[in-house]
């Protein structure tokens, strides 16, 4: 267990590495990859969030992108987060009772994993 766990911890610090900011690790997760898109239009903060799965070295990595609405102003800011493989099934088993609250719940304790998303 603990050789797979670090073997886990250093792919994704090379991940990490190689993309240099959190816009290029956006760009290596969404790029030519298809996500599941769940859309909260009756949110007050959230906009909508897509669920990536990445394969890096025959390892599976999931990814949530969490689009928050801007207050007063049109469009949204976007957040990446790298969740655990049940993240995607458990937010969309709730989101349409409170995205809010199932992004608090689901998605949210993610947020130090590749420190791209807020406090």
């Amino acid at each position: 267990m603990k050789k797979l766990l670090f073997a886990l911890i250093f792919t994704l610090s090379n991940l990490i590495a190689s993309a240099q900011s959190c816009e290029d690790m956006m760009d290596l997760v969404t790029k030519d990859n298809y996500g599941s898109t769940y859309s909260s239009p009756t949110s007050d903060a959230i906009s909508k969030v897509t669920f990536y799965s990445k394969q890096i070295d025959y390892q599976t990595y999931y990814f949530a992108v969490v689009c928050f609405k801007k207050e007063y102003a049109y469009g949204c800011t976007e957040y990446l987060y790298q969740v655990g493989s049940s993240t995607k099934l458990n937010y969309s088993l709730h989101y349409l009772d409170s995205a809010g609250k199932a992004f608090w719940k689901y998605i949210k304790p993610y947020n130090k994993n590749l420190q791209c998303a807020p406090d």
